[in-house]
């Protein structure tokens, strides 16, 4: 069963990585040269959507 403390640190960790996942978004516009998102800053934000995805327990099949 999951206690409602390990479910505020996977809130935290969540909204903590979202974070740092936007700010490499951010940074990839910032960075020279400007206004182009290199690749690997797509790739590391997907990836840091999907860990915080599976953190949270999205499942990535699609029920109805």
């Amino acid at each position: 069963m999951i206690t409602k403390s390990n479910l505020n640190l996977r809130l935290a960790i969540s909204v903590f990585l979202t974070l740092l996942g936007s700010g490499l978004l951010i940074a990839g516009f910032l960075v020279p040269p400007i206004g182009i998102i290199d690749s690997s800053i797509l790739v590391a934000f997907g990836e840091t959507s999907t860990f915080v995805a599976a953190v949270l327990g999205i499942d990535y099949n699609y029920k109805y």
